[in-house]
């Protein structure tokens, strides 16, 4: 082998510590073509707009500003948050609110001297207490009474009618936009557009009972709105009924 095929040879083969060149920077042209053919490229990714340096004047024809881009982006961000926080606000006072009626309604029934006292507490002081409409008490047919009676403000309802209001097993149901019950509301039936049912467990001993508020508002109850507050109210209300009555408490 003569000498100049070793030093081709040498010159030729890479050495291992050899480290391979990186990708080659992008230039300021090949940058702003992309752009031109990409337009939307911040529309699709909005997060660099926090990270890039905006120009503070305009700089010619055809140039878009973008700090006046950006501090439109920062007004438009701080006007979601303020509303968001004025609706959290409004939340929170109306729960507030609410929980204050619920716990003056509580006392209230606490403090009856009798059951029929009871019953016109419930019947009549907590529509204003509660602020709704109107308030319906009503249990089903024990077999002595007709449905359609009323007994000391209480409604007397047709055996199986509860189910059929609330559905089987339910709870609470809340409804908006809808035509009041006669059955329920009476006289009243034609003012209430919404209203809010909860089911009133008196005792095995006693038959089933529900308790209705009514509104005139559409929405001022409507499925999905809380209702810790209204089973935190008929337990209460059937607390008060079992005492007064002196009927046993389910295990």
């Amino acid at each position: 082998m003569t000498e100049d095929s070793r030093t081709a040879r040498s010159t030729s083969t890479a050495s291992p510590d050899a480290v391979p060149a990186g990708p080659r920077p992008l230039s300021a042209a090949e940058v702003d073509g992309y752009l031109k053919a990409h337009p939307d490229f911040l529309a699709q990714h909005p997060h660099l707009a926090n990270v890039l340096t905006p120009p503070t004047r305009d700089n010619g024809d055809g140039v878009v500003d973008l700090q006046y881009f950006l501090v439109q982006r920062q007004r438009g961000d701080i006007a979601r948050l303020a509303e968001q926080y004025r609706q959290l606000i409004t939340t929170v006072r109306a729960n507030a609110a609410n929980q204050a009626r619920a716990h003056e309604a509580v006392l209230a029934m606490m403090s009856a001297n009798s059951f029929e006292h009871l019953i016109e507490i419930v019947t009549s002081d907590l529509a204003i207490m509660l602020n709704v409409d109107a308030v319906a008490l009503c249990v089903e047919t024990n077999g002595f009474l007709l449905a359609g009676d009323r007994m000391a403000g209480v409604r007397i309802l047709a055996e199986g009618s509860i189910d059929e209001l609330m559905g089987s097993g339910q709870p609470v149901r809340l409804r908006n936009d809808i035509e009041g019950d006669p059955e329920v509301f009476g006289g009243l039936a034609s003012l209430i557009r919404s209203d809010a049912m909860v089911r009133l467990h008196f005792s095995s001993k006693a038959p089933n009972g529900l308790l209705v508020l009514g509104a005139r508002d559409p929405d001022a109850f409507y499925p999905g709105l809380g209702t810790e507050l209204l089973l935190f109210l008929s337990r209460a209300l059937a607390g008060c009924v079992r005492l007064w009555l002196d009927l046993p408490a389910d295990e």
